[in-house]
C-alpha cells in the first residue's frame, strides 16, 4: 500500500508541475497573441503599402516592356519601310513580298495606322509592277532571228525563273473586285493594267519584228521565183505568224498579272495589233504586185490564195475570237486575191485570143509561137493550185469568164456543176482558144508551106506537153472534149503540113494525057525543082524540133508519101526512052530521096544534103533496071 501510496503521490506532484507547466504556457501564449494582435497593428499599414508598391512596380514593368515593344515595332515598321522604299533587290524577291504581305495583312485588321501602310503596300506593289515591266523588256528586246527559214524566239528561260514568283504575288495584291475597302486597292488596279497593257505592246512590237524581215523577203522573192512557191511561201509566212501568237497567247496566261477574260481578251488584242498590221501591209504589197503584172502573177494569186484558204479557220480562232475582235485582215486580204483570180481567167483568154489576130507585119515564123508556150505553162500549172482555181471559177460562175465573146453570162446557177466541172470547162477553153488562135495565125501566113509547119509545131507541143507526155498531172483537168480537140488538131495540123509540102511533088508525079517525051521531062525537071524547094524550105523551118519521136515519125510517114511515088514513076518511065541522057533529069535514085527526106527531120540546121548530084553510075543503074542494057 506504501508503495502505491507512494506512487499516487508522486503523480500527483508530476500533475501539479504540469499545471504550472500549462499556466505558464497559456501565459506566455497569451502574450504572445498579445504581441502578434499588436504586431500585426503595426505591419498592417506597412503591408498596404508595399501592396500597392508591387502592384505599381508590375505596371511599371508592364509599361516599360511596352514601350520597348512599341520601340522595337516602331524600328521593324522604319526597316520594313525603308526595304520597300528601296524597291526588291537582286535575289531578294521572296524578302520583299513577305513584308508587303505582312503589311498588307496589317492593314486587312484596320490597325491604327492602316492608312500610312497601305500607302506603303500601294508604294512597294507598283516597285514590284515597274520590275515586272523591266523584265517583261529584256525578254522583248534583241537582235531578230535571221536566215532563210523563221525560227520563234521563245522568252528567255532565265528570267522566266524570277516572272514566275513575281506575277504569282502580284496575282494576290488587293484589287477593288477582291478587297473593296482597301485603300490602295483602286491605286494598285491602275498599276497593274498599265503594266498590263505596257506587256502587251512590247511584246507585239518584238514579235512584228521577228516577222517583219521574213515578211519583206517574202515580197521580194515573189518578183523573182515560181508564182506557186511564192504563193506557198506567203501560206508559210502567215502560218508562222499564226504559230507565234498562239505561242505569245499561252504566254500570255501564265505572264499576264490581271486573269480576268476581260484584262486578257483587251491585252491579246493590243499585242496582236502590230502582227495584223504587218499582215495587212505585206498582202498590200503582193496584191499590187500582182495588179501590176497580172497575167505573170496569176499563179502567185491563186497559190497565196489557195494557202491562206487553208489558214482561215486557224485565223478566225487565233485573231479574231481570242482577241474578242471582229475585224478579219485574213479574210478581207482573200477578197482582194481573190477579185484578182477572178479577173485573171477572162484575161488570160483576152490574150490567147488576142495574139491570133497577128502583129502589124502579118509574118508569122515556124517556131513556137509565146502564147503557146504560156497556154502550157499556164495549163501545166493548174495542179499545184487546182482547188484555188476550181473555187475561183465557181465563184466567177460557169462559162463567164468567156467575157467579150458576145454570148450572154451569168445565167449559169453554181449548184448546177461541181468545182471539177467548172475546172474542165475552163481548160477546154483554153485549149480550143489557143488552137483556134493557132489556126488563124497559120491562115495568115503569106506562104501557106510555112504557115502549115507553124501549125504542126505548135499544135504538136500542145499536144505532147498536155496529153502525150505531160510533165504535171495535166489530163486530170483535161475534159474528153478538150483532148479530142488537141488530136483531131493534130492530125488535122500534120494533114495539113504534108499537102502544103509535100502533095506538089506528088501532083508532078501524076500521069496526065499528054504523055509524050517533052511531058515526062517537064516532069521530072519539076519534081527535083520542088523538092529542092522542100530541102530549102526545111532548112530553114525546122519540123518539131524538140520532138525527136514525132519527128520520126512524122519523117516515115513523109518518106511512105513520096518515095513509093516516084519509085512508080520512075519504073514506069525509064524504058519510054524519054531521054537519050536519063541522068539530066532524074538527079536522084528514090533512095537518095528518101535520105534527103529524113535528113528534114534530123534536128539540125546542117544536116540536109544539098542536091547537087548527078551520078551517072545511079542513073544509069537505072536505066539498067528499066531493061536499057547498054
Amino acid at each position: 500500500m506504501d508503495d502505491e501510496t507512494a506512487e499516487i503521490e508522486l503523480l500527483e506532484q508530476n500533475l501539479n508541475k504540469t499545471r504550472q507547466i500549462s499556466q505558464r504556457m497559456t501565459s506566455i501564449l497569451s502574450s504572445f497573441d498579445t504581441r502578434l494582435v499588436k504586431l500585426e497593428k503595426s505591419i498592417l499599414p506597412l503591408y498596404n503599402s508595399t501592396q500597392v508598391l508591387t502592384r505599381r512596380a508590375n505596371n511599371i514593368e508592364s509599361a516599360l516592356q511596352k514601350i520597348d515593344e512599341i520601340a522595337s515595332y516602331h524600328e521593324g515598321v522604319a526597316a520594313e519601310e525603308a526595304a520597300i522604299l528601296r524597291g526588291p533587290q537582286p535575289n531578294q524577291l521572296s524578302a520583299y513580298t513577305e513584308v508587303l504581305e505582312r503589311m498588307n495583312v496589317s492593314v486587312a485588321f484596320n490597325s491604327t495606322d492602316s492608312r500610312d501602310k497601305a500607302r506603303l503596300v500601294e508604294t512597294g506593289a507598283k516597285k514590284l509592277i515597274q520590275l515586272y515591266t523591266k523584265l517583261v523588256a529584256e525578254g522583248s528586246s534583241g537582235v531578230p532571228p535571221g536566215g532563210a527559214e523563221f525560227s520563234s524566239v521563245p522568252f528567255p528561260a532565265s528570267l522566266m525563273g524570277t516572272l514566275k514568283p513575281l506575277v504569282t504575288f502580284l496575282r494576290t495584291l488587293p484589287l477593288p473586285a477582291t478587297h473593296p475597302s482597301h485603300p490602295a486597292a483602286a491605286g494598285i488596279q491602275s498599276a497593274l493594267k498599265d503594266a498590263q497593257k505596257g506587256y502587251g505592246d512590247m511584246r507585239g512590237a518584238w514579235v512584228r519584228k521577228c516577222l517583219e524581215t521574213f515578211g519583206k523577203r517574202v515580197v521580194d522573192r515573189a518578183e523573182t521565183i515560181d508564182g506557186v512557191a511564192a504563193g506557198r511561201e506567203v501560206g508559210k509566212w502567215t502560218e508562222n505568224m499564226l504559230a507565234v501568237a498562239d505561242e505569245e497567247y499561252n504566254l500570255l496566261l501564265e505572264l499576264a498579272p490581271l486573269t480576268t477574260p476581260a484584262a486578257i481578251s483587251t491585252t491579246y488584242a493590243a499585242l496582236i495589233s502590230p502582227l495584223t498590221n504587218l499582215f495587212t501591209s505585206t498582202l498590200g504589197s503582193l496584191g499590187s504586185l500582182i495588179k501590176r503584172n497580172l497575167n505573170k502573177n496569176t499563179f502567185l494569186a491563186l497559190s497565196a490564195y489557195s494557202s491562206l484558204t487553208a489558214l482561215q479557220p486557224r485565223w478566225n480562232g487565233i485573231m479574231s475570237r481570242r482577241a474578242d475582235r471582229r475585224e478579219n485582215e485574213l479574210k478581207e486580204g482573200l477578197h482582194s486575191i481573190r477579185a484578182s483570180c477572178l479577173r485573171s481567167f477572162p484575161e488570160f483568154l483576152a490574150d490567147i485570143r488576142l495574139a491570133g489576130l497577128g502583129g502589124k507585119s502579118g509574118e508569122v515564123g515556124t517556131g513556137l509561137a509565146d502564147f503557146t508556150l504560156s497556154s502550157v505553162q499556164y495549163l501545166e500549172r493548174i495542179p499545184a493550185v487546182q482547188d484555188a482555181a476550181a473555187s475561183a471559177l465557181l465563184t466567177l460562175g460557169d462559162g463567164n469568164w468567156r467575157m467579150g465573146e458576145g454570148k450572154q453570162i451569168g445565167k449559169t446557177k453554181s449548184t448546177d456543176v461541181d468545182e471539177q466541172t467548172v475546172l474542165e470547162h475552163f481548160t477546154y477553153d483554153v485549149v480550143n482558144a489557143t488552137v483556134q488562135s493557132l489556126l488563124s495565125l497559120s491562115r495568115m501566113n503569106k506562104r501557106p508551106a510555112f504557115g502549115a509547119i507553124f501549125l504542126l509545131n505548135n499544135i504538136s507541143y500542145l499536144r505532147t506537153h498536155l496529153l502525150v507526155r505531160p510533165r504535171t498531172d495535166v489530163p486530170a483537168i483535161l475534159s474528153r472534149p478538150a483532148k479530142e480537140v488537141l488530136n483531131s488538131n493534130f492530125r488535122t495540123a500534120k494533114a495539113g503540113y504534108f499537102d502544103a509540102n509535100f502533095s506538089p511533088l506528088l501532083q508532078t508525079l501524076i500521069d496526065e494525057k499528054d504523055k509524050g517525051k517533052s511531058a515526062t521531062k517537064e516532069k521530072f525537071t519539076r519534081f527535083f525543082d520542088l523538092l529542092d524547094e522542100v530541102t530549102e524550105r526545111h532548112a530553114m523551118a525546122r519540123v518539131l524540133q524538140d520532138d525527136p519521136d514525132g519527128r520520126a515519125t512524122v519523117a516515115d510517114e513523109a518518106v511512105k508519101l513520096v518515095v513509093p511515088s516516084l519509085q512508080r514513076f520512075i519504073q514506069r518511065n525509064l524504058g519510054k526512052e524519054f531521054s537519050k541522057n536519063p541522068q539530066k533529069y532524074i538527079k536522084m535514085s528514090p533512095e537518095d530521096v528518101e535520105t534527103l527526106i529524113k535528113s528534114f527531120y534530123g534536128g539540125g540546121g546542117s544536116s540536109i544534103p544539098q542536091s547537087t548530084q548527078a551520078p551517072e553510075k545511079l542513073t544509069n543503074v537505072l536505066l539498067q533496071q528499066a531493061g536499057w542494057g547498054w
